[in-house]
């Protein structure tokens, strides 16, 4: 009886030696996955950031419903962070300083020129066509390849990150050919961010193109990484 007794007990001391330390397991992992999703985003746990959202371009001042639902989406995955966050729109000047910003919206039709800045100064391999411009209107130009915009059916979105040299935080462009792409640009970036890692140079400074096929059907849920395009984005010519 006691052989059989010491046994149940040697049983449940096992039994629950093995929920903690999976419990652990599970947590560190979990710890080692913010973790990288953080150091792609270039932000810190407790840190606070700003989130910068374009207009549509048809009404000044007022945020595409995707762009404010994927403004929402990112200030709760910072939040998760503790991380406290400020929104603004794309009349902000001057630089983060000590803020990582979040720049939502690309710049055509002045729906956020605070992106059409960052671009200037920053990403000089990097142009974005008007609407006006026939066929290639709001196509994304990077080292003179054009990556062209099929509403509705493929779509390109760039993503990039960089430090101005008078910040101490780094800005993160999501620059779509439309709302879409930004929304996508973000859930991509959170679920992707191994991939993206394996595929920039450095994760402190990179350039990427996100492709966005049949949004008919699946709107923004099939992104694939189209590639890295950091070394003709940040060239000087």
């Amino acid at each position: 009886m006691d052989a059989a007794l010491m046994n149940i007990g040697l049983g449940l001391v096992t039994s629950l030696l093995g929920a903690l330390l999976g419990g652990l397991w599970e947590r560190g992992r979990r710890r080692r996955t913010v973790h990288r999703q953080a150091s792609v985003f270039g932000v810190r746990p407790g840190e606070p950031c700003t989130i910068v959202l374009g207009s549509k371009h048809d009404a000044p001042l007022t945020a595409h419903r995707r762009d404010a639902t994927a403004g929402i989406e990112l200030a709760a995955f910072l939040a998760g962070l503790g991380c406290p966050v400020v929104v603004k729109d794309g009349s902000l000047r001057g630089g983060n300083g000590d803020r990582t910003e979040f720049c939502i919206g690309g710049p055509v039709g002045g729906a956020n020129p605070r992106t059409g800045g960052h671009l200037a100064a920053h990403l000089p391999g990097v142009a974005i066509r008007p609407f006006e411009a026939a066929e290639d209107g709001v196509a994304i130009d990077v080292g003179g390849r054009l990556y062209r915009f099929d509403r509705g059916v493929q779509e390109y979105v760039l993503v990039a990150r960089f430090t101005p040299a008078e910040s101490s935080r780094p800005v993160v462009l999501f620059c779509g050919q439309s709302s879409v792409g930004n929304q996508a640009a973000i859930a991509f970036l959170r679920r992707e961010y191994a991939q993206v890692m394996a595929a920039v140079p450095s994760v402190n400074r990179f350039c990427v193109l996100i492709r966005i096929g049949h949004i008919g059907t699946y709107l923004f849920h099939q992104a694939a990484l189209e590639q890295d395009v950091s070394e003709a984005a940040f060239a000087r010519h």
